[in-house]
């Protein structure tokens, strides 16, 4: 049962060690910044970015956070085409990986097990990734989504792996 109010994603902080380095690296990602905020006493400051087309920001700079520089992994930015978005990437200097699947066609393992190289055979959606970090180690995953999943998606969608299908129809476990 939902909850009567929107709670949104708004801002993801990422640590980093060099925050001018980490500020050029997002730029060159080609996203928006919003915020470059430093404190008189220079003890504190924020940068935010967002990336095109989202809704949720991340922020890093000094003094904000107590984690590690580099220890956020997962990071999920979801794209239309990964082909198209991997080129643009590397063109702007961004070393991306080859893209990759799982072979059990629900979802990419972070242990290495079960990844495939190569896009999904048949292109499903949420079924084909490529991977890239930042200076620091922050690793972000891009996953090609071409079309929404949702609770009362039948059983021969061609749109999606066979296993997912049955995962979100509550027919399988993964």
């Amino acid at each position: 049962m939902g909850i009567g109010f929107d709670m949104r994603l708004e801002i993801v902080v990422i640590p980093v060690s060099d925050v001018e380095r980490a500020k050029r690296f997002y730029g060159d990602l080609g996203w928006r910044l919003d915020l470059d905020f430093q404190s008189e006493d220079s003890s504190y400051r924020v940068i935010q970015f967002t990336p095109p087309g989202s809704e949720c920001s991340v922020m890093f700079g000094k003094n904000m956070t107590g984690a590690t520089p580099g220890s956020v992994q997962g990071l999920y930015l979801v794209v239309s085409d990964l082909e198209l978005a991997r080129k643009e990437l590397i063109g702007r200097g961004i070393d991306v990986s080859e893209p990759f699947h799982d072979a059990g066609g629900v979802f990419h393992h972070a242990d290495g097990q079960c990844l495939v190289s190569g896009f999904n055979p048949e292109r499903k959606s949420y079924a084909s990734y490529a991977s890239f970090s930042d200076p620091d180690g922050n690793g972000w995953l891009l996953q090609e989504v071409t079309a929404r999943l949702s609770a009362d998606i039948a059983a021969d969608d061609p749109r999606f792996t066979k296993q997912i299908v049955a995962v979100v129809r509550g027919e399988t476990t993964v």
